[in-house]
């Protein structure tokens, strides 16, 4: 058996467990010592007992669990029933890869234990994070999905199932514009710049080298077969060929401006803030406040500060094509309603209209014309299939989200003159 792995934290200095096994190893004594070194417990209590505690599978990386305890007495800022989530997985190495991400994700779990922070988040019990070895532990209260006036917890990519969802996004994008303003002005504690430098070599969940313009032209004639063979799975104005033969120019000239698209990304500090990465439905938890839809945001794994359009594209990215195609320009101007009404100065709509399109773009030549083949792999009747809400389909997580992501960068390329949005760049 492979002893418990533990290394030690840079905020607290005290060992952490790398993985459920050194978690349980350490059991009530470590669990008590951590929520005291935080501050969630009182000194003179004590958790006395696990009576769960559940491996979880799921994500992109590390370990997770869902555990339930017992406290010496109860108190509220102490949960009984609590998430964990690991850096690591140390049996698997691909996911291991992703264990960085975490190291913001603790830094902003332990900024979001300010009073008066803008947003609602899972209350922090614990976080910590070493990084020689990228080995870190977040332990937040669990959100009771479909209990005590929480609605049931949304899946990626399944607006059809998502009661009200322009209501939805609009309480995401109140949430994101609320965290972003606090940082604009201001109001977060702590230099906030310090703690998420905006980096933007490192917003990636991976990374890939840029493709040629003529890979990019394969790419799309690829998906020209592929929208040929699959007809019902896309809207018919994306599968002309007079549209994939435009495709074909414009995925080669965004990779010619690839670095433009870049500077313009960077060079507009006043569009700069502390941000969700990825803001979908999958990522929040919604209730009513007074008849009010309000919204809160969980897993902030490569949070860190960066254009706001990068955020609002990772939040619709798996949006609706009704969405984009008849509410995206309203959800934009609720976005920026919202920055300006939380103090700060509102972003220039028209130019992050701009960024927004550009970096999905980018976003498309880099990873989203290989879906194709990805979707094929995952579902191998694709060929009987003949609706997007075919449970080989629609039940497959990879499938899904990669036609609708695919689905929704190409509606942009569409709908836009990328010729001339790439003119105006800096």
């Amino acid at each position: 058996m492979m002893a418990a792995v533990w290394a030690c934290g840079d905020t607290f200095g005290i060992p952490i467990p790398a993985d459920p096994a050194a978690l349980r190893e350490g059991g009530t004594d470590f669990l008590t010592r951590v929520m005291h070194a935080a501050g969630t417990l009182a000194a003179d209590n004590r958790v006395t007992a696990i009576t769960r505690c559940d491996d979880v599978r799921g994500g992109s990386t590390g370990r997770k669990l869902l555990l339930s305890v017992d406290y010496a007495r109860a108190e509220a800022r102490s949960p009984r029933e609590l998430f964990v989530k690991f850096s690591r997985d140390l049996d698997d190495p691909i996911r291991d890869l992703g264990r960085t991400q975490m190291q913001g994700e603790v830094r902003f779990a332990l900024l979001s234990r300010a009073p008066d922070f803008p947003i609602a988040v899972p209350a922090c019990a614990f976080a910590d994070y070493a990084s020689v070895s990228g080995t870190g532990i977040l332990i937040t209260e669990r959100i009771g999905f479909g209990r005590g006036g929480v609605e049931p917890q949304y899946e990626k990519c399944r607006d059809e199932e998502l009661p009200e969802p322009i209501e939805h996004y609009r309480a995401i994008l109140t949430a994101m514009a609320r965290l972003a303003a606090a940082d604009r002005t201001g109001r977060l504690p702590g230099d906030i710049g310090m703690q998420f430098p905006f980096e933007f070599d490192r917003l990636s969940v991976g990374e890939r080298a840029p493709r040629t313009s003529q890979q990019l032209r394969n790419r799309v004639a690829r998906y020209g077969t592929f929208a040929a063979k699959h007809p019902w799975l896309l809207p018919d104005n994306l599968r002309t060929a007079d549209f994939i033969a435009r495709l074909g120019d414009e995925v080669a000239r965004v990779a010619e401006r690839r670095d433009a698209i870049r500077h313009e990304l960077m060079s507009t500090p006043e569009h700069v803030a502390l941000c969700h990465w990825n803001a979908n439905v999958d990522n929040a938890w919604f209730w009513r406040e007074s008849g009010a839809l309000r919204c809160g945001l969980m897993d902030w794994g490569c949070v860190a500060r960066m254009n706001v359009a990068m955020a609002l594209w990772g939040a619709l990215s798996a949006a609706s094509t009704d969405l984009w195609n008849h509410h995206a320009d309203a959800l934009l101007a609720h976005f920026t309603d919202e920055f300006s009404a939380a103090g700060a100065a509102a972003p220039d709509p028209r130019r992050l209209e701009r960024q927004l399109v550009l970096y999905a773009c980018l976003m498309g030549i880099t990873w989203l014309l290989d879906a194709p083949a990805y979707i094929e792999r995952e579902v191998p009747q694709l060929a009987s299939v003949e609706s997007r809400l075919d449970p080989r389909l629609r039940d497959s997580e990879t499938a899904r989200v990669q036609l609708q992501m695919l689905t929704n960068v190409l509606g942009l390329f569409a709908r836009h003159d990328i010729t001339r949005l790439l003119g105006e760049t800096c």
